[in-house]
C-alpha cells in the first residue's frame, strides 16, 4: 500500500507557543522566573602573549581561548540555559598566544595541550543501546576516556582542497529543546566550516519531532551538539533519542547546560554580523532558544578551531520553518531525492538528475533547495524566467557556463578569510597566502561574469548583474595587486602553488624576502643539479619529482625486469616500486630538502606578516564576497537546470489551484531506461482531492506516485518538469507512505484533519476501498491497465503491463489467490477462500450500490469543479472557452443521461 499526500502551503502552519502572562516572554523550560536573573558568572583567565603585527579581534573575557581554563564564579552553580543578565557588558581586548613559526607541532597536538577536560567522539552507529559515550569539551569534571578514538575536525583547508568533497559533512549543529510547558519549542544554530555563514532557526514541533528530523536532514550535520541534560544515562529525552536513531554516523557532544544562554547568544550575534544583515537582530530579540543554541555553538567552533571569527565577518540569518516545503526523511528517502535505494553510490537521483553544476557552491545550494523546496510564486517564477532565458539565448548560456566553471569554492575561501587564528604557526600562514591568492583569482572573474550578464532581460539575472557592480570589488582587487605580482594566480600542482606562494609578494616590498626568495631558488638549482649529476655518473634516466609529503625526491621510469631494486647504487634510499616506475631518494637530497623547507619558512613567515597587513586594509570591504557567493552559486545552479532541460523535453510548470500534468513521466527512470517511459496524465482539483489508485503487483502504480511527487519538487525549486504540460498547487508538505508503516501516535482524528486539507493519492490492492467514492464526492478512482496474452509454452495466461492510467477501477482482482494458485497450496484451501471472497463481494455490492440520485449528485458536483476551475485558471480566448464550456455539457450529459428527468423535490 503506497500514499502519497501533497499539503497545501496555506493550511500548513500551527501556532507556536504563546508568550508568558506574567513577563510576557516565550515559555523557557520549567525554571522560575527568578532563575532568569540569577544566573552564572563565567569568568575566564586570559593567556599571557604578545600581538603579532597583524591586527587581531578582541573576544570577550569569557571567551576562553583554546589553552584556558573555566573559573567558575563564587556563586554556587545552577542547571540553567541563562547567565546573569547584568553581567553582560562589552567585549574586553584579549592578547593573543605567541606566534609560533618553525613549530611543527600539528593542530592536534595543540588541542591536546589545552586544558579542557576533552573527552571522547562517538558514533551512535557503534552502540545503539545505552549507555552512550560522548565527547564533552565543555562539560567540568569528564576524564578523558579509554577504548574510543578521537576526533579531530578539518580546519585550515583551503578553498581548493580536493581532499573534502562538496558534500562531505561539515557543518556543526546545536540544539536545544525547551521544558517544561515548553516542551517541543526548537531552537537551532548551525554553521558550515566551509563556508562564514550561521543559520538560526526556532519552531514548534509536535511529539514526532519531524520538523527536527527533516532539518537535520537537510543541513547533512557533522556534528551535532547538545545539551548534557538531553541525554543523561536511562532518562534522555525524546528528542535525543530519535535523533540519534536517525542518525547514526553523526557525531555527538554534549555540553553543559548554562551554555546555552540566550544573552550571550544577542552578544555573539552583535559582535560578529555584518551590516547587511543585521537585521536578523530584529528577527531573534525574542527566539530565546535559537539565541541559546547560536551561543553554544560558536563556544564550541572557538574551541575546536582554535580560532576566532573576525568582527562584523559573519552572515547570520533567520529561517523559519514556513519559508520552504517541508519533506520528512521517509519520504525523503522514498522519493530518492539524495540517495539511491538500491545502490547509495549511484547518480539515480533527482539530486543526479539535475546535477550540472560546476562548482561546490552550486552542488550545495541544488542539495539544499530538492530537500526544502521554496513555497513562494514569486521567487519560483523568477527562477522559471531566467531558466528560459537561458535556453532561448545560447550565447548566455555557454558564455556563463565558461566563466562559472572557473570559480573556486567561493564560500569556503570567505570563511578561511574571515577566520583569524589564535596562534601564528606555518601552517596557518601558508593558509592565508594561498588564500590570498584564491582571492585576487576570484575577484578577477567579476569583470567576465559582468560582461556576461550586462545585456540580460529577466529581474533576477539584472538583479545579479546589479550586484557584481559594488565598488568594493574593484577596490579590493587595486589593492591586492599592490602588493602581490600581476600573475599570482592559483595553479594545479602542489610544486606550481608552492611557487605561487613563494613568489607571490611583488620584489622590493621587502628586503628580508626578496633575499631569502632568491636563496630558496639557489637551493632547489642546486637540487636539480645535483639530480642531473646522479643521473650522469650512473647512466639512469632520472628525473626530479616533487610531492607535498616527500618534498624533492628522484624518479626514475624504466624496464622493471631488466632493473631490479637490488641493483640501484647503494646511496639510493626510501625505494618503492610502481609499475615501472622507481622513486628514491639519498641522504644529500634528504639534507638539501631541510635546507629547502627551513628556506620556505622563512619566506612564509615574511610574506605572511606582509599578507596580514594586507587584509587589515581589505577587511572592511569584503563582506561583498557574500554577494559574490550566492550569485555565483544561484547562476550555477540555474544553469544546471537549463542544461538538464536541453537533455529532455521538459516544459515550464505553471501553478494555480490545480495539479494537471498532461503526459508526464518519470525523471530518473528516463535516466537509468534505454527508451522514453510511459508517460501519462494527472488530474487533481479540489473538488477531486483523493485518488485511489488500483491494479496487480509491478503495473507502475508506485512509480506513478513517485513521478508525481518528484514533479512537484522540480517545479518548487524552479525548474522545468518532465512533461507537456504542467500545472501544480504550491504543496508546503510532501509525505509518502510506503507499505504499512503506521505511527500509534498519528491518530485519525490527525491524519482526517490532514486528508482534507492536502491532495491525496492511494494505491492499494484493498479494491473494496474503492466503493468510498459512492460515499465522498470528493474521491476518484483510478487503475493501470494490464492486458492478457496467451504463454505457449506455458499453455496459460501471461500478464502484459501497459503501464497506462485509465479511469475506474481495475478489472484484475484477487491478486492473492492467483498467487496463491501459483505456489504449493493445497487446491482444496485456494478453493474455500474462492468461496468466501465471493460471498465477501456480494455483500459490500449490496451495501454500497449507488442510487440514481448519488448519480445525479456526483455528476453535478463534478460539473461545478470544473465550472470553479475553469473560472479561476482560465486564459482560453472568448471562442475557446466557449467551445471548452460546450464539452463540459456534453460530459455531464453522458456521466447523467436522466439528470433532466428526474423530479425536483420541493418543500412542503
Amino acid at each position: 500500500m503506497c500514499f502519497l499526500r501533497l499539503r497545501d502551503y496555506s493550511t500548513a502552519h500551527a501556532p507556536s507557543l504563546p508568550p508568558c502572562g506574567r513577563c510576557g516572554l516565550q515559555p523557557w523550560s520549567a525554571r522560575s522566573h527568578a532563575s532568569r536573573t540569577l544566573g552564572i558568572r563565567e569568568m575566564l583567565r586570559q593567556e599571557a602573549a604578545s600581538l603579532s603585527s597583524s591586527p587581531r579581534p578582541t573576544p570577550s573575557r569569557r571567551d576562553a581561548p583554546c589553552g584556558s581554563t573555566l573559573a567558575s564564579a563564587s556563586r554556587p552553580s545552577t542547571e540553567g540555559a541563562v547567565a546573569d543578565k547584568s553581567s553582560s557588558s562589552s567585549p574586553a581586548p584579549v592578547s593573543a598566544p605567541d606566534s609560533s613559526f618553525g613549530n611543527k607541532r600539528s593542530y592536534a597536538t595543540h588541542r591536546a595541550a589545552s586544558s579542557f577536560p576533552v573527552g571522547t567522539s562517538s558514533s551512535s552507529a557503534r552502540d545503539t543501546t545505552y549507555p552512550h559515550t560522548f565527547r564533552t569539551p565543555l562539560s567540568a569534571g569528564n576524564p578523558q576516556r579509554s577504548g574510543h578514538k578521537s576526533w579531530t575536525p578539518q580546519v585550515g583547508y583551503s578553498a581548493t582542497s580536493s581532499a573534502v568533497s562538496a558534500h562531505a559533512p561539515s557543518v556543526i549543529v546545536a540544539v536545544v529543546e525547551g521544558r517544561g510547558l515548553a516542551r517541543g519549542e526548537i531552537g537551532m544554530a548551525s554553521i558550515d566550516l566551509k563556508s562564514p555563514q550561521i543559520m538560526l532557526s526556532q519552531f514548534a514541533d509536535n511529539t514526532t519531532y519531524a520538523k527536527v528530523i527533516t532539518k537535520l536532514q537537510v543541513l547533512s550535520p557533522l556534528e551535532i551538539i547538545m545539551s548534557n541534560t538531553a541525554c543523561v544515562v536511562g532518562n534522555s529525552t525524546k528528542l535525543f533519542t530519535l535523533i540519534t536513531e536517525n542518525f547514526k554516523n553523526v557525531n555527538f557532544t554534549t555540553v553543559q547546560r548554562k551554555y546555552f544562554n540566550e544573552t550571550k547568544g544577542l552578544e555573539y550575534i552583535e559582535q560578529l554580523c555584518i551590516a547587511e544583515f543585521s537585521s536578523v537582530l530584529m528577527e531573534v530579540q525574542s527566539r530565546y532558544y535559537c539565541l541559546a543554541a547560536a551561543a553554544a555553538l560558536l563556544k564550541y567552533i572557538e574551541f575546536i578551531q582554535n580560532s576566532v571569527y573576525a568582527p562584523k565577518s559573519l552572515k547570520i540569518y533567520f529561517q523559519g520553518s514556513e519559508q520552504t516545503a517541508m519533506i520528512d526523511l521517509p519520504s525523503a528517502q522514498n522519493l530518492e531525492l539524495l540517495v539511491n535505494n538500491q545502490d547509495y553510490r549511484s547518480n539515480h537521483t533527482l539530486f543526479g538528475v539535475l546535477n550540472y553544476t560546476k562548482t561546490a557552491g552550486g552542488s550545495r545550494r541544488l542539495r539544499s533547495n530538492i530537500l526544502e523546496p521554496l513555497v513562494d510564486v514569486e521567487t519560483i517564477s523568477m527562477r522559471l524566467d531566467c531558466v528560459q532565458e537561458l535556453l532561448q539565448d545560447e550565447e548566455l548560456f555557454f558564455g556563463l557556463q565558461s566563466v562559472i566553471s572557473r570559480f573556486l569554492d567561493t564560500e569556503q575561501l570567505l570563511s578561511v578569510l574571515v577566520q583569524i587564528p589564535k596562534q601564528d604557526t606555518v601552517n596557518a600562514a601558508e593558509s592565508k597566502i594561498t588564500n590570498l591568492i584564491y582571492l585576487k583569482h576570484t575577484l578577477e572573474l567579476v569583470e567576465p561574469l559582468k560582461v556576461t550578464l550586462k545585456n540580460c532581460s529577466t529581474p533576477l539575472l539584472r538583479a545579479y548583474y546589479g550586484s557584481l557592480e559594488d565598488h568594493r570589488f574593484g577596490l579590493i582587487l587595486d589593492k591586492i595587486k599592490t602588493v602581490i605580482n600581476d600573475d599570482a594566480r592559483y595553479m594545479k600542482g602542489c610544486l606550481n602553488m608552492r611557487t605561487q606562494k613563494c613568489y607571490a609578494v611583488r620584489s622590493n616590498i621587502s628586503e628580508f624576502l626578496d633575499i631569502a626568495r632568491r636563496t630558496y631558488t639557489e637551493i632547489v638549482d642546486d637540487i636539480a643539479g645535483m639530480i642531473a649529476q646522479l643521473a650522469e655518473k650512473y647512466s639512469l634516466p632520472l628525473r626530479t619529482s616533487f610531492s607535498s609529503t616527500r618534498g624533492f625526491f628522484i624518479q626514475m621510469t624504466t624496464d622493471c625486469a631488466a632493473l631490479s631494486s637490488d641493483q640501484l647504487p647503494s646511496e639510493f634510499i626510501k625505494i618503492s616500486k610502481v609499475k615501472n616506475s622507481y622513486s628514491f631518494t639519498s641522504a644529500d637530497l634528504i639534507k638539501m630538502n631541510e635546507r629547502c623547507q627551513e628556506s620556505l619558512r622563512e619566506i612564509y613567515h615574511m610574506t605572511y606578516m606582509i599578507v596580514c597587513k594586507l587584509l587589515s586594509e581589505i577587511y572592511e570591504h569584503i563582506h561583498c564576497l557574500y554577494k559574490l557567493s550566492d550569485t555565483v552559486s544561484m547562476l550555477d545552479m540555474l544553469l544546471s537546470f537549463a542544461h538538464a532541460c536541453t537533455l529532455s523535453d521538459y516544459v515550464r510548470p505553471e501553478f494555480t489551484d490545480t495539479l494537471a500534468i498532461k503526459q508526464g513521466w518519470h525523471p530518473i527512470l528516463e535516466k537509468i531506461s534505454a527508451e522514453k517511459p510511459v508517460a501519462n496524465n494527472t488530474y487533481i482539483t479540489e473538488g477531486s482531492n483523493v485518488v485511489i489508485i488500483t491494479g496487480p503487483n509491478m503495473s507502475g502504480k508506485s512509480t506513478y506516485l513517485k513521478q508525481i511527487a518528484l514533479c512537484q519538487v522540480m517545479a518548487q525549486i524552479g525548474s522545468y518538469v518532465p512533461a507537456e504540460y504542467a500545472s501544480f498547487r504550491i504543496a508546503a508538505q510532501i509525505f509518502t507512505r510506503i507499505s504499512t508503516d503506521d505511527d500509534i501516535e498519528t491518530n485519525s482524528s490527525t491524519f482526517m484533519k490532514e486528508m482534507k486539507e492536502a491532495f491525496t493519492l492511494f494505491t492499494t490492492h484493498f479494491l473494496e476501498l474503492c466503493h468510498i467514492d459512492a460515499l465522498y464526492l470528493n474521491v476518484e478512482n483510478m487503475h493501470f491497465e494490464v492486458q492478457h496474452v496467451k504463454n505457449t509454452s506455458r499453455n496459460k495466461d501471461a500478464i502484459l503491463y501497459t503501464y497506462k492510467l485509465s479511469r475506474g477501477l481495475t478489472e484484475e482482482k484477487n491478486y492473492g489467490l492467483k498467487a496463491a494458485e501459483a505456489s504449493s497450496l493445497p487446491p482444496s484451501i485456494v478453493l474455500d477462500a474462492r468461496e468466501i471472497t465471493t460471498q465477501i463481494t456480494r455483500q459490500i455490492l449490496q451495501n454500497q450500490r449507488s442510487s440514481p440520485e448519488m448519480d445525479r449528485q456526483r455528476a453535478v458536483y463534478h460539473l461545478a469543479t470544473r465550472l470553479v476551475q475553469a473560472a479561476r485558471n482560465s486564459q482560453l480566448e472568448p471562442d475557446r472557452l466557449r467551445t471548452y464550456l460546450s464539452n463540459l455539457k456534453k460530459k455531464y450529459e453522458g456521466d447523467f443521461p436522466k439528470a433532466v428527468d428526474l423530479p425536483e423535490k420541493t418543500e412542503e
